[in-house]
């Protein structure tokens, strides 16, 4: 099998990539990636090397080098990654959130369509459910009620991506995923910012009373699941993955201290986030009856993996904190980034 995974230099995306290659050492991976300030390839310089994977450097808002690239790999799936995904961010500078998560999204959906692809996976997010009271759990039955324009741009992609299928027949299945944890995480998100910041003794910043209800995914289960959908999900279907750990951004915060010792004065709580909503929480049911899936990691041991890793890793995320990463494809790259 071909696959062309959009923004596989990010988080999920490169730890999709190493699963993938690791699992199916005779499947092609071509990772296309614009390289944004959140597309690191450092993180996949262990398969690099490999003759079965290859990069090419490409924004998902450009339909001919969509549908070029597309033709030129014969791919046989896309799993589409690529988004702007901090919410923060969106608050700031929502246009760009449409351009990529909306625009983008469509460009890749309309090349997909032309070039007959035979498998289309779409990874969203359970923020396009907006926020829950303290009770409950979101299912792919929930309404979408986007609160953020990134959540916003997501859901507007999602029904897109239905769309495609319900008018063209594409075969597509969305999936949508809680809070990821696990290494190589950009250190603008939750738990990698809490773990470097503490590891270079600078304060935590928890926003608002730090009471904010998420549900943690280790990302190496996240791509468990979303193997099993690219090949025994039923086209048209939405599939929601959570790992069943619910925690207080406090909680969470407090449990890393703990784990590197650091006292709990190191918190400084801030103004909080507009907008924020308050609880997540995923009934991931559905795939665990109809594709058999079961999480691996429990959160305090995938917590616990996740902060050995970024200590034993302290040049990886010291380049991405002051910026040297970027340089790397450069370096590694040339004038020869968009072979294949």
């Amino acid at each position: 099998m071909r696959i062309v995974v959009t923004g596989g230099a990010g988080f999920i995306g490169s730890n999709f990539i190493r699963y993938m290659l690791k699992r199916y050492p005779d499947y092609t991976l071509i990772n296309y990636d614009k390289l944004t300030y959140a597309g690191n390839l450092d993180n996949l310089r262990e398969v690099e090397h490999l003759p079965n994977y290859r990069f090419i450097q490409g924004d998902i808002a450009d339909a001919g080098q969509v549908e070029q690239t597309l033709a030129s790999c014969k791919a046989d799936a896309i799993v589409h990654f690529a988004a702007e995904s901090h919410v923060d961010r969106s608050i700031m500078e929502p246009d760009q959130f449409i351009r990529t998560n909306v625009v983008g999204t469509h460009r890749l959906l309309e090349a997909a369509r032309k070039q007959g692809i035979a498998r289309f996976i779409h990874i969203s997010t359970d923020e396009v459910y907006g926020s829950l009271g303290a009770e409950g759990f979101f299912t792919e039955q929930t309404p979408l009620a986007p609160n953020s324009p990134y959540s916003a741009s997501k859901a507007s992609s999602d029904l897109l991506v239905q769309a495609y299928h319900h008018t063209y027949g594409l075969p597509v299945c969305i999936t949508r995923c809680s809070n990821n944890y696990g290494p190589y995480h950009f250190p603008e998100k939750l738990i990698p910012l809490m773990i470097t910041n503490a590891l270079e003794g600078q304060p935590l910043p928890v926003y608002g009373d730090g009471l904010h209800v998420r549900d943690w995914l280790h990302v190496e289960d996240h791509a468990a699941a979303i193997d099993l959908v690219l090949h025994d999900g039923r086209a048209g279907e939405v599939y929601n993955v959570g790992g069943n750990n619910e925690r207080t951004n406090l909680e969470v915060v407090q449990a890393i201290l703990s784990q590197l010792s650091l006292p709990i004065s190191s918190i400084r709580y801030v103004a909080d986030r507009q907008g924020h909503d308050r609880r997540y929480a995923i009934d991931a049911s559905k795939l665990r009856s109809e594709l058999g899936w079961r999480p691996k990691y429990a959160f305090d041991e995938g917590l616990a993996e996740t902060i050995a890793w970024y200590r034993t890793h302290t040049a990886w995320w010291q380049r991405v904190k002051d910026g040297t990463y970027r340089h790397y494809y450069e370096l590694q790259y040339g004038s020869n980034q968009g072979a294949i």
